[in-house]
């Protein structure tokens, strides 16, 4: 009996997608949009943290991302580019809803860092988001692409328009803020103790990596 013959077909890659798209291919939009459209929910989500703003936002961030395809120069991963473009459709939705606080979101769970004060304080919780949110807008832009989300100095400048020297020095300044803010509930970090900027950005991205593995 004679096998039918295997499928010689290969997935799409985003290269590929990327040159349809540039093409005028409106199928790729499709298949660029069915490829992408959760994980960059997803993210939105948890920076909003409301479903039906979300929605909304995703929509936009891929009818932002069609509209500039002939930008995209392949310097980065697709997902990256489209995630900047998802994280900054955001903020300025954030804003505009008067919903700072929401930006804290992702980090949620982030209540680990309790631990500090050898035991869990629910007004730790209220005190880091609010510390979060009252950020300056372009420092905490910073710090959540790169201690939540994971983007370089690199990538953030070329998606913001700063220096990388920039971006550094916005990333220690928030680090900074929020270690001073959580210094009331954590005494021990004006003591030297490993009560530290760093051991506060890996907590944070240990608890928001959590979240993306459970969305």
């Amino acid at each position: 009996m004679r096998r039918p013959p295997l499928s010689t077909d290969a997935p799409v890659t985003d290269t590929e997608l990327i040159d349809r798209l540039k093409a005028g291919d409106h199928g790729a939009e499709r298949d660029f949009y069915e490829r992408h459209v959760d994980r960059v929910y997803r993210l939105i989500l948890r920076m909003s943290g409301r479903p039906e703003l979300a929605q909304e936002w995703t929509q936009d961030t891929f009818l932002r991302a069609f509209s500039r395809i002939e930008q995209f120069r392949g310097d980065s991963a697709l997902s990256s580019w489209l995630h900047v473009i998802a994280v900054s459709i955001t903020l300025n939705g954030l804003r505009t809803h008067k919903r700072r606080e929401a930006f804290a979101a992702p980090l949620e769970e982030a209540t680990t860092v309790a631990r500090w004060s050898g035991e869990s304080d629910p007004d730790l919780k209220v005190r880091l988001r609010a510390a979060i949110a009252a950020l300056p807008d372009g420092t905490r832009r910073v710090f959540v692409m790169h201690d939540v989300e994971g983007f370089t100095h690199e990538e953030i400048g070329e998606a913001l328009g700063v220096a990388v020297g920039t971006s550094k020095s916005q990333l220690f300044r928030a680090r900074e803020k929020l270690r001073v803010a959580l210094a009331a509930f954590a005494p021990s970090a004006s003591m030297g103790s490993p009560v530290t900027a760093s051991a506060m950005t890996t907590s944070v991205r240990t608890s928001s990596q959590i979240g993306k593995e459970s969305a």
